[in-house]
């Protein structure tokens, strides 16, 4: 007991910007399952937003973008493939890139079963390699944000070179107006079973806010019946238009348009997201 004590007391410190938690536990069998599941609930934005505002978004992206049959796009943390299936409907060359084996196995599984042509790969996107290859590149839902500033870096390099010459890039990012929304995540719940493990567990909640830099934390301490401590981090960079405005251009795009979402709405000073179309320079 003493030792979960010390551990919890270690925790509630605040921990320097993007300090990681557990790696790679999208990719945790229990906890995957229960990602995938949200993902493919249509009523709910939780892990992805409802189906009506993703046809919106394909439709608007589409038209915007003027995107014709067989222009080839890439899809970053596709997850499921509820965007990327939709874009391959469109007659586009689609590749989804996701790092869930979960999901990319479920994408592949409805692809086929479809009719869709679309080319998922499991991977992590900060490693990708691809040259020249698409007339636009999409990271949607906020994918941008839980990065740190050195992977944001190197994402927008490859990027921009996967992209052909006059390619785009399209992505949304949150403000600080969504973390005044929602708040400050600070209580404490105990489950049979549930998202983050399959047996008894204790889940202790809370946000940490860094307005200096305009980073939120949001921690989840999950404490099993065997004493195990998990520490599970998701960090976001919140941006306003000037700040997304010149970190793409220090990565080598220029923004062609802000937005308020990715299905056209208008930007204003308290949107709790920006959408962004910025072009390869």
């Amino acid at each position: 007991m003493d030792n979960i004590l010390s551990k919890l007391i270690e925790f509630q410190q605040k921990p320097l910007p993007f300090t990681p938690g557990e790696p790679l536990f999208w990719n945790d069998p229990h906890i995957s399952t229960q990602m995938l599941t949200v993902h493919l609930d249509p009523n709910t934005d939780a892990a992805s937003r409802t189906s009506e505002t993703i046809d919106r978004s394909v439709r608007w992206i589409m038209e915007t973008l003027a995107l014709k049959t067989n222009d080839a796009v890439l899809d970053l943390g596709c997850g499921p493939g509820l965007y990327a299936s939709r874009f391959a409907r469109a007659a586009l060359q689609v590749t989804g890139v996701d790092y869930s084996r979960n999901s990319i196995e479920y994408a592949r599984r409805y692809a086929s079963e479809n009719n869709l042509r679309i080319n998922y790969r499991y991977q992590n996107y900060l490693e990708l390699d691809d040259e020249n290859l698409y007339d636009a590149v999409f990271l949607i839902f906020g994918d941008f944000c839980p990065l740190n500033p050195q992977q944001r870096s190197m994402l927008l390099k490859s990027v921009r070179r996967a992209l052909k010459p006059g390619g785009r890039f399209v992505l949304d990012v949150t403000t600080r107006e969504h973390r005044r929304k929602h708040g400050n995540k600070n209580r404490w719940y105990a489950a049979e079973n549930g998202f983050w493990k399959p047996g008894p567990h204790l889940v202790l909640e809370e946000g940490f806010d860094y307005p200096e830099r305009s980073i939120w934390l949001d921690q989840y301490t999950v404490i099993e019946g065997n004493e195990k401590v998990s520490v599970y981090r998701n960090w976001f960079q919140d941006y306003t238009p000037e700040t997304i405005t010149e970190e793409l251009a220090q990565g080598g795009f220029s923004v062609e348009s802000l937005w308020s979402d990715l299905t056209g709405n208008q930007y204003s000073p308290n949107s709790e997201w920006i959408g962004i179309i910025a072009g390869k320079r």
